[in-house]
Order: C-alpha cells, then structure tokens, then sequence
C-alpha cells in the first residue's frame, strides 16, 4: 500500500497548492478537447481544486471523479498517519472470484461510460478557460 499511499499523498498536497495558488499554468487537456470531445476527467483538475477549497458543488459542476480523488487522497493521508501514531495498518483485502471481476469491470465501464456522457454534455463549460 506504500505506492497508494504516496500517491495520495502527492495528489492531497497538489489540490492544497491548487487550492491557494491556483491551476497550473500549462495546459493539460488532450488533443481532442480542442475539437469539443471531452473525456470522463476533463474538469477533474478544477474539480479537485473547488474540493480542496470545500466548494463541494462547484466541484461537482465539473466533475464529481475530482472529489472522488481528493477524499481518497486524504484517506490515504489519514491511513499513514493513524498507521504511524498507532502502529496498526488498515488494510483491505477482498477476495475476488472470476464473476467477481467481471461484475465490477461491467460496473466500472458502465460509470465511465455515464461519466463520458455527463461530461460530453458539459463541453460548453468545461472548455471555458476558468
């Protein structure tokens, strides 16, 4: 879990400095967001901006996976710092069986393909320079 947990980190520290200092100056959006076609985390980068700043549905205008991530990322902060005060790790493990994976793959393509939706038909605000 050391890698999630970093990465969290990293990501927890990156909405904190987006949060004060504002977005990053280069353009991260992917050749086809120039034409109009958004992808399920365009507007993830303000999204996790707002999250930080605790405007929750502001956030949520622009991408509800921004939220997503940023809680995750302040899970995994939350889980390092319990684990090294208590000296015990939370840990989940789930057993998967082939239906198993299957069901949560068809569940995974089915959000994203829910999310692509939504945020298609978000283009006119998510291609406004914010």
């Amino acid at each position: 879990m050391r890698l999630v947990t970093w990465v969290g980190i990293a990501g927890l520290v990156l909405a904190a400095m987006m949060a004060r200092f504002g977005l990053p100056p280069v353009d991260l959006h992917g050749p086809l967001h120039r034409v109009g076609i958004m992808d399920p985390l365009c507007g993830g980068t303000r999204a996790a901006r707002l999250t930080a700043q605790g405007k929750l549905a502001a956030a949520w205008t622009y991408n509800p996976l921004g939220i997503l991530a940023t809680f995750a990322a302040a899970a995994a902060a939350l889980r390092l710092t319990v684990g090294l005060i208590a000296r015990r790790w939370l840990n989940l493990q789930i057993h998967w069986n082939p239906r198993m994976r299957w069901a949560a793959l068809a569940l995974v393509v089915f959000a994203l393909t829910l999310l692509e939706i939504r945020q298609q038909g978000r283009a006119d605000l998510l291609t406004k320079p914010y």
